[in-house]
């Protein structure tokens, strides 16, 4: 089946959101609790080198992006990386990529509610973390379930506080190492501390490294929208160039600013329980600063689980007019949104969220999993991108992929050192206890459902 047939068999949503409204997704899904939540966990690895670990990091997420966003622009259609990988390579790498991605985001959802809970303990520490969680999604579900327009302004709003309050951050923190207007903090926390730069070594920043794609996934989002972009051709270039630049500047001079101002040993951690950007608003002095940071990692926990239940809730979509998932899945209200794959992520959502009831480590658990299930999705998609391009004249694709097909091998041997080192790391392992589970049994269910369906 060729990708235009797909593209038909997926029709029906409401082609409601604006250029703007693409790129804001796009943070929305890119900035979240990996910056915000795990930032701390990747400081704990590698101290102030934290920041060559996440610019390796945005380097692989540009490269699959870039090859994402070529093949988004010639197909625009809801199912994006399953509906390339069942063209381009075969039905059982589409039926495992939507799949998997679903599970991760689900899982990745759940880690986002779970962070959510945990800073509302910053104002109510005695209510228990799994009730704020569960709240939260429940009224995310209820948005979503709206017209796709209704979700595109409210994430337009949410990452609009979140990218207003990193750049205020980023300006106080210069203000703070500079010294202007006050005593400066200079550079001491970079270099001066014990360990200097690299207080774990090389491998310190390795470790890294796996936090920082859990960061960037979710920048996808950008593929997925295009099924229901008002002009796809003209908004997905727009809002690639966009996102490129503002994540690259987000994420590292946020970082910096955190591991210059503040004592890294102070903002790493093994474990979660307070956002960094909230403990570096707690050393500055500044009244009620700490509080304000805290309602804006919770507004940016938010916008990301709003942006990964739309995510979910396509993958679903897409699963079911493919006839991989029950038909119901794929009906559409009348405003066009796939209530009933919204609704089914959703239980699943809870679900996962609802480990916050059983250990204090439910953020870390869910980080490992859901990261296992976004890289695979990430190597199919950089090898669909491999298959597509051989399809493909170059010099008439309207958006092109520098360097290919270096960038792309490149980004495939990152992307597998990393699942390797997962493996063998005691903090990640449980990804791959999860993870090479999940992809046996998604695989049996394709060629049971296969066969059932000759």
């Amino acid at each position: 089946m060729n990708v235009s047939s797909i593209s038909e068999r997926e029709g029906g949503l409401n082609r409601g959101l604006s250029k703007a409204q693409i790129v804001m997704i796009g943070l929305g899904g890119a900035i979240g609790t990996g910056l915000f939540m795990g930032s701390g966990i990747a400081i704990g690895s590698a101290g102030p080198a934290v920041v060559l670990s996440y610019a390796l990091a945005g380097a692989v997420a540009l490269v699959m992006v870039f090859s994402l966003s070529e093949m988004a622009v010639v197909h625009p259609t809801a199912g994006s990386f399953g509906t390339y990988a069942e063209t381009y390579l075969n039905p059982w790498a589409g039926f495992v990529v939507r799949y998997t991605y679903w599970i991760a985001q689900v899982i990745a959802i759940g880690g986002e509610a779970v962070a959510a809970g945990l800073y509302m303990t910053f104002w109510f520490p005695d209510v228990p973390v799994w009730m704020w969680s569960l709240g939260f999604c429940l009224i995310l579900l209820y948005f979503n379930s709206r017209s796709v327009n209704n979700f595109g302004t409210i994430e337009f709003w949410f990452s609009t506080i979140k990218v207003t309050a990193i750049v205020l951050f980023i300006i106080l923190g210069a203000v703070t190492i500079f010294g202007i207007g006050r005593p400066a903090t200079g550079f001491h926390n970079l270099t001066g501390l014990p360990g200097g730069f690299l207080p774990n070594g090389f491998s310190g920043v390795w470790m890294a490294v796996i936090v920082g794609i859990f960061s960037f996934n979710g920048i996808e989002v950008i593929a997925v929208t295009s099924g229901e972009a008002q002009n796809p051709q003209v908004a997905i270039p727009a809002a690639l160039r966009t996102m490129v630049f503002r994540l690259f500047s987000f994420y590292l001079l946020a970082l910096l600013i955190i591991v210059t101002t503040v004592p890294w040993t102070a903002t790493g951690v093994k474990v979660v329980a307070q956002s960094p950007f909230v403990s570096v608003f707690a050393h500055s002095g500044i009244r009620h600063a700490a509080g304000i940071m805290n309602f804006v990692v919770i507004s940016a926990a938010l916008s990301s689980m709003n942006t990964n239940v739309y995510l979910c809730s396509r993958m679903l979509f897409s699963l079911s007019r493919g006839r991989y998932a029950p038909q119901f899945l794929g009906k559409l209200s009348r405003n066009g949104t796939p209530v009933a794959a919204i609704l089914t992520s959703g239980a699943c959502i809870l679900m996962a969220a609802g480990v916050s009831i059983y250990t204090p480590r439910a953020y870390n658990y869910l980080l490992g999993v859901a990261l296992f299930a976004a890289i695979v999705v990430w190597m199919m998609i950089l090898v669909s991108h491999l298959s597509f391009r051989r399809h493909h004249d170059a010099s008439k694709l309207p958006v092109r992929m520098p360097l290919f097909p270096w960038m792309q091998i490149f980004g495939l041997l990152m992307l597998a050192a990393v699942l390797i080192t997962m493996g063998l790391s005691s903090d990640y392992n449980v990804s791959w206890e999860f993870g090479i589970p999940w992809m046996l049994l998604i695989s049996a269910a394709y060629f049971v459902w296969a066969r059932v369906n000759k």
